[in-house]
């Protein structure tokens, strides 16, 4: 093995990390702040990847995508939280196991019904569509890039978001102790959903980054 493609499976094992990370960041925090066991994660991932990849379709831009997708994924959380697992916060995990298990049955289907049962293509957008030497003779794909400094940016963003803002300070009150943090008059319904809309927004986003995966998981 030359030092070469050293240097590269190091990049690439990294970005999967990240990528992986990406994943996981909204099943972290919904855990986490909420105490919530979540299987329904998977399917908010496998929605923003839908919802990213029809407006990718329509409109041509990742941009638009991105920006459309966000409040989709937004909402689709928020749904599922004031639906399904509001009534869940003070029952047993297996009881939210279930309900969220079903909660996978419920959108595999509805995918189908309106996706399809074939799988959605989204190619690389065309700005991300090539590479850079990150050493001589050493060309690295721009889309795998993307994914490190998306995920780094995601990580940096929940820290200061939970460690510097007084939201994050609510939320870390909240994981703690929510009966306090509701005898203080702070509506911990209305934050327990915010916190679950941005862990669908995270799914989303990884979603999204994964919607041309085909393409740079190739890319070896």
């Amino acid at each position: 093995m030359t030092w070469l493609l050293l240097v590269e499976q190091t990049l690439n094992g990294f970005q999967f990390g990240v990528f992986l990370f990406l994943v996981s960041a909204g099943l972290t925090l919904v855990l986490g702040i909420m105490n919530v066991v979540n299987l329904a994660h998977g399917s908010l991932f496998m929605l923003g990847a839908y919802y990213a990849a029809t407006i990718f379709a329509w409109s041509g831009s990742f941009l638009l995508a991105l920006v459309v997708m966000v409040p989709l994924a937004l909402i689709s959380g928020i749904v599922i939280e004031l639906v399904v697992l509001r009534t869940m916060y003070e029952r047993d995990h297996m009881d939210q196991v279930l309900a969220t298990f079903g909660l996978i049955l419920f959108f595999n289907e509805s995918v189908r019904l309106v996706w399809g049962p074939e799988s959605k293509l989204m190619p690389v957008p065309g700005f991300l569509d090539g590479s850079v030497e990150i050493l001589p003779d050493t060309p690295y794909p721009l889309i795998r890039l993307a994914i490190i400094l998306v995920g780094l940016a995601v990580g940096a963003g929940l820290y200061l978001l939970i460690t510097r803002t007084r939201i994050g300070m609510l939320i870390r009150a909240g994981a703690s102790n929510r009966a306090m943090v509701a005898a203080l008059g702070i509506n911990i319904r209305l934050l327990y959903t915010l916190v679950f809309g941005l862990g669908a927004i995270l799914a989303g986003l990884a979603g999204m980054m994964a919607g041309p995966g085909r393409a740079w998981a190739r890319t070896c």
